[in-house]
Protein backbone atom coordinates (compact mmCIF):
# COMPACT_ATOMS: atom_id res chain seq x y z
CA UNK A 1 0.00 0.00 0.00
CA UNK A 2 1.33 3.62 -0.94
CA UNK A 3 2.68 5.51 2.02
CA UNK A 4 -0.14 8.41 1.04
CA UNK A 5 -2.94 6.17 1.22
CA UNK A 6 -1.90 3.81 4.58
CA UNK A 7 -1.68 7.70 6.26
CA UNK A 8 -4.98 8.82 4.98
CA UNK A 9 -6.46 5.70 6.22
CA UNK A 10 -4.79 6.08 9.65
CA UNK A 11 -5.99 9.67 10.13
CA UNK A 12 -9.42 8.73 8.95
CA UNK A 13 -9.86 5.96 11.80
CA UNK A 14 -7.56 7.96 14.31
CA UNK A 15 -10.84 10.81 13.58
CA UNK A 16 -13.34 8.05 14.15
CA UNK A 17 -12.16 7.17 17.68
CA UNK A 18 -11.50 9.96 18.45
CA UNK A 19 -14.95 11.27 19.84
CA UNK A 20 -15.76 13.77 17.26
CA UNK A 21 -19.01 15.45 18.25
CA UNK A 22 -21.37 14.89 15.03
CA UNK A 23 -23.77 18.34 16.04
CA UNK A 24 -24.16 21.26 14.23
CA UNK A 25 -23.97 24.76 15.91
CA UNK A 26 -27.53 24.52 16.46
CA UNK A 27 -27.39 21.09 18.25
CA UNK A 28 -29.14 19.76 15.57
CA UNK A 29 -27.17 16.47 14.01
CA UNK A 30 -24.70 16.68 10.73
CA UNK A 31 -25.94 14.24 7.81
CA UNK A 32 -24.69 11.01 6.99
CA UNK A 33 -21.78 12.14 4.39
CA UNK A 34 -22.16 8.89 1.60
CA UNK A 35 -19.54 8.48 0.00
CA UNK A 36 -19.39 6.16 -3.13
CA UNK A 37 -16.65 5.40 -5.03
CA UNK A 38 -16.80 5.05 -8.64
CA UNK A 39 -15.33 2.18 -11.66
CA UNK A 40 -11.87 1.40 -11.78
CA UNK A 41 -11.40 2.24 -7.80
CA UNK A 42 -12.67 1.10 -4.50
CA UNK A 43 -13.29 2.86 -1.42
CA UNK A 44 -10.42 3.31 0.29
CA UNK A 45 -9.58 6.56 -2.70
CA UNK A 46 -12.32 8.40 0.14
CA UNK A 47 -9.70 8.24 2.70
CA UNK A 48 -8.40 11.79 2.99
CA UNK A 49 -11.39 13.37 2.50
CA UNK A 50 -13.40 11.07 4.95
CA UNK A 51 -10.32 12.08 7.67
CA UNK A 52 -11.43 15.76 6.95
CA UNK A 53 -15.25 15.46 7.32
CA UNK A 54 -14.96 13.43 10.78
CA UNK A 55 -12.54 16.39 12.02
CA UNK A 56 -15.41 18.60 10.87
CA UNK A 57 -17.83 16.14 12.69
CA UNK A 58 -19.70 14.56 10.18
CA UNK A 59 -20.45 10.75 10.11
CA UNK A 60 -19.16 9.24 7.15
CA UNK A 61 -19.84 5.51 5.31
CA UNK A 62 -17.78 5.12 2.47
CA UNK A 63 -20.03 2.55 0.43
CA UNK A 64 -18.34 -0.57 -1.14
CA UNK A 65 -19.98 -0.27 -4.73
CA UNK A 66 -20.44 -3.55 -6.14
CA UNK A 67 -20.02 -2.04 -10.04
CA UNK A 68 -22.49 -4.81 -11.42
CA UNK A 69 -24.33 -2.24 -12.94
CA UNK A 70 -26.74 0.46 -12.70
CA UNK A 71 -29.66 -1.30 -11.43
CA UNK A 72 -27.86 -3.57 -9.41
CA UNK A 73 -25.78 -1.14 -7.53
CA UNK A 74 -28.95 1.52 -7.37
CA UNK A 75 -30.56 -1.64 -5.48
CA UNK A 76 -27.75 -1.83 -3.52
CA UNK A 77 -27.02 1.82 -2.28
CA UNK A 78 -31.03 2.00 -1.63
CA UNK A 79 -30.11 -0.45 0.98
CA UNK A 80 -27.47 0.12 2.23
CA UNK A 81 -29.06 3.96 2.56
CA UNK A 82 -32.54 2.46 4.30
CA UNK A 83 -30.29 1.36 7.19
CA UNK A 84 -29.05 5.22 8.23
CA UNK A 85 -31.21 6.98 9.62
CA UNK A 86 -31.50 10.93 9.52
CA UNK A 87 -30.30 13.41 7.06
CA UNK A 88 -27.53 12.22 4.08
CA UNK A 89 -25.87 13.98 1.77
CA UNK A 90 -24.94 11.80 -1.15
CA UNK A 91 -21.54 12.17 -2.96
CA UNK A 92 -20.88 10.68 -6.41
CA UNK A 93 -17.27 9.95 -7.93
CA UNK A 94 -17.27 9.38 -11.75
CA UNK A 95 -20.14 6.45 -12.08
CA UNK A 96 -21.02 6.73 -9.07
CA UNK A 97 -22.48 10.26 -9.73
CA UNK A 98 -24.96 8.13 -12.02
CA UNK A 99 -25.70 5.25 -9.13
CA UNK A 100 -26.58 8.18 -6.71
CA UNK A 101 -28.61 9.76 -9.63
CA UNK A 102 -30.66 6.76 -9.88
CA UNK A 103 -30.62 5.78 -6.16
CA UNK A 104 -31.79 9.14 -4.42
CA UNK A 105 -35.60 9.76 -5.18
CA UNK A 106 -36.32 6.81 -3.95
CA UNK A 107 -34.65 7.24 -0.22
CA UNK A 108 -35.95 9.34 2.87
CA UNK A 109 -34.18 12.63 4.21
CA UNK A 110 -31.32 13.07 1.22
CA UNK A 111 -30.51 16.59 1.68
CA UNK A 112 -28.16 17.23 -1.27
CA UNK A 113 -26.23 15.60 -3.98
CA UNK A 114 -22.47 16.02 -4.43
CA UNK A 115 -20.91 14.99 -8.13
CA UNK A 116 -17.09 14.91 -7.94
CA UNK A 117 -15.97 14.70 -11.61
CA UNK A 118 -19.25 12.51 -11.90
CA UNK A 119 -22.00 11.45 -14.46
CA UNK A 120 -25.31 12.96 -13.53
CA UNK A 121 -27.54 11.32 -16.33
CA UNK A 122 -31.22 12.09 -16.70
CA UNK A 123 -33.98 9.62 -17.12
CA UNK A 124 -33.12 7.19 -19.75
CA UNK A 125 -29.85 8.32 -20.84
CA UNK A 126 -27.25 5.33 -20.54
CA UNK A 127 -23.35 5.96 -19.79
CA UNK A 128 -22.52 5.16 -22.87
CA UNK A 129 -24.57 7.28 -24.32
CA UNK A 130 -23.45 10.26 -22.98
CA UNK A 131 -19.38 9.27 -23.60
CA UNK A 132 -20.57 9.02 -27.52
CA UNK A 133 -22.21 11.83 -28.08
CA UNK A 134 -20.43 14.75 -26.00
CA UNK A 135 -16.78 13.12 -27.19
CA UNK A 136 -13.66 15.35 -26.87
CA UNK A 137 -11.14 14.77 -29.49
CA UNK A 138 -8.22 16.42 -26.24
CA UNK A 139 -9.53 13.54 -24.11
CA UNK A 140 -7.90 9.97 -25.21
CA UNK A 141 -9.72 6.71 -25.07
CA UNK A 142 -9.22 5.32 -21.47
CA UNK A 143 -6.98 2.34 -21.66
CA UNK A 144 -9.70 -0.47 -20.93
CA UNK A 145 -8.96 -4.11 -20.82
CA UNK A 146 -11.89 -6.76 -21.51
CA UNK A 147 -12.00 -10.42 -19.64
CA UNK A 148 -14.70 -12.30 -19.52
CA UNK A 149 -15.66 -15.64 -17.07
CA UNK A 150 -18.29 -18.16 -16.91
CA UNK A 151 -21.27 -17.44 -14.12
CA UNK A 152 -22.62 -19.78 -12.14
CA UNK A 153 -25.83 -20.34 -14.51
CA UNK A 154 -23.62 -20.84 -17.13
CA UNK A 155 -23.94 -17.67 -18.65
CA UNK A 156 -20.92 -14.86 -19.97
CA UNK A 157 -20.60 -12.18 -17.09
CA UNK A 158 -18.12 -9.63 -19.05
CA UNK A 159 -15.84 -7.11 -17.05
CA UNK A 160 -13.74 -3.75 -17.59
CA UNK A 161 -10.91 -2.44 -16.23
CA UNK A 162 -7.80 -0.36 -16.76
CA UNK A 163 -4.00 -1.31 -18.15
CA UNK A 164 -2.28 -1.20 -15.12
CA UNK A 165 0.74 0.75 -17.38
CA UNK A 166 -1.25 3.59 -18.73
CA UNK A 167 -3.33 3.80 -15.15
CA UNK A 168 -1.84 7.11 -13.75
CA UNK A 169 -1.84 8.70 -17.72
CA UNK A 170 -5.90 8.39 -17.78
CA UNK A 171 -7.14 8.17 -14.19
CA UNK A 172 -4.34 9.90 -11.70
CA UNK A 173 -1.90 12.31 -13.27
CA UNK A 174 -1.71 14.68 -10.51
CA UNK A 175 -1.48 12.01 -7.52
CA UNK A 176 2.33 10.96 -6.75
CA UNK A 177 3.45 7.89 -8.03
CA UNK A 178 3.24 5.78 -5.54
CA UNK A 179 -0.33 6.37 -4.94
CA UNK A 180 -1.20 6.12 -8.53
CA UNK A 181 0.86 2.65 -8.62
CA UNK A 182 -1.16 1.39 -5.75
CA UNK A 183 -4.43 2.76 -7.57
CA UNK A 184 -3.61 0.88 -10.59
CA UNK A 185 -3.07 -2.62 -8.83
CA UNK A 186 -5.90 -2.34 -6.60
CA UNK A 187 -8.76 -0.74 -9.09
CA UNK A 188 -11.42 -2.99 -9.18
CA UNK A 189 -13.01 -4.29 -12.75
CA UNK A 190 -16.85 -2.76 -13.29
CA UNK A 191 -19.51 -4.87 -15.41
CA UNK A 192 -19.44 -3.85 -18.88
CA UNK A 193 -23.24 -3.21 -19.06
CA UNK A 194 -23.14 -0.32 -16.32
CA UNK A 195 -22.02 1.34 -19.23
CA UNK A 196 -25.40 -0.04 -21.43
CA UNK A 197 -27.67 0.52 -18.58
CA UNK A 198 -30.34 3.50 -18.87
CA UNK A 199 -31.05 5.46 -15.64
CA UNK A 200 -34.64 5.53 -14.76
CA UNK A 201 -34.52 8.39 -12.55
CA UNK A 202 -32.59 11.59 -12.12
CA UNK A 203 -32.28 12.57 -8.31
CA UNK A 204 -31.02 16.31 -9.37
CA UNK A 205 -34.03 17.02 -10.65
CA UNK A 206 -35.49 17.46 -7.50
CA UNK A 207 -32.98 17.92 -4.75
CA UNK A 208 -30.02 20.46 -4.78
CA UNK A 209 -27.03 19.15 -6.24
CA UNK A 210 -23.40 20.33 -5.91
CA UNK A 211 -20.63 19.39 -8.85
CA UNK A 212 -16.99 19.46 -9.14
CA UNK A 213 -15.49 19.80 -12.40
CA UNK A 214 -11.58 18.48 -12.78
CA UNK A 215 -10.20 20.37 -15.36
CA UNK A 216 -7.63 17.94 -17.00
CA UNK A 217 -9.94 15.16 -16.55
CA UNK A 218 -8.53 11.50 -19.06
CA UNK A 219 -11.72 9.59 -17.72
CA UNK A 220 -14.94 12.15 -18.50
CA UNK A 221 -14.34 15.05 -20.65
CA UNK A 222 -14.20 17.60 -18.54
CA UNK A 223 -16.78 19.62 -20.90
CA UNK A 224 -18.95 16.63 -20.04
CA UNK A 225 -19.16 17.06 -16.27
CA UNK A 226 -19.57 20.74 -17.15
CA UNK A 227 -22.66 19.75 -19.24
CA UNK A 228 -24.36 17.87 -16.72
CA UNK A 229 -23.35 19.80 -13.97
CA UNK A 230 -24.91 23.08 -16.07
CA UNK A 231 -28.05 20.65 -16.80
CA UNK A 232 -28.51 20.07 -13.27
CA UNK A 233 -28.31 23.00 -12.25
CA UNK A 234 -25.36 22.04 -9.43
CA UNK A 235 -23.63 24.63 -7.60
CA UNK A 236 -20.21 23.99 -9.40
CA UNK A 237 -16.82 24.29 -8.39
CA UNK A 238 -13.93 23.63 -10.71
CA UNK A 239 -10.37 22.63 -9.81
CA UNK A 240 -7.16 21.52 -11.89
CA UNK A 241 -7.14 17.95 -11.25
CA UNK A 242 -6.92 14.60 -12.33
CA UNK A 243 -10.01 12.08 -12.61
CA UNK A 244 -8.70 10.97 -9.49
CA UNK A 245 -9.65 14.40 -7.49
CA UNK A 246 -10.91 13.07 -4.00
CA UNK A 247 -6.91 11.52 -3.78
CA UNK A 248 -5.26 14.68 -5.36
CA UNK A 249 -7.30 17.47 -3.97
CA UNK A 250 -9.12 16.25 -0.74
CA UNK A 251 -9.27 19.66 0.43
CA UNK A 252 -11.27 20.96 -1.96
CA UNK A 253 -13.36 17.99 -2.50
CA UNK A 254 -14.12 18.46 1.18
CA UNK A 255 -14.87 21.94 0.90
CA UNK A 256 -17.71 21.31 -1.72
CA UNK A 257 -19.03 18.72 0.53
CA UNK A 258 -18.87 21.32 3.57
CA UNK A 259 -20.68 23.83 1.15
CA UNK A 260 -23.62 21.18 -0.32
CA UNK A 261 -24.50 20.63 3.72
CA UNK A 262 -24.20 24.81 4.35
CA UNK A 263 -26.24 24.81 1.24
CA UNK A 264 -29.27 22.68 3.09
CA UNK A 265 -29.42 23.64 6.15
Amino acid sequence: MSKHIATSITSALAALVSGTHDQADDGQPKPTVVLVHGAFADASGWSAVAARLHRRGFPVVAVPNPLRGLAYDTAYLQGLLAGIEGPKILVGHSYAGAVITNAAPAVADVKALVYVAAFAPDAGEALGGLLETHADASVPPLPQQVFQYTRPDGSTGTEVWLDQTRFATAFAADADASTAAFLAISQRPVAAEAFGEQATAAGWRTLPSWALIATKDHAIAPSLERFMAERAGADITEVDSSHAVMVSHPDTVTEVIEKAYQGTR
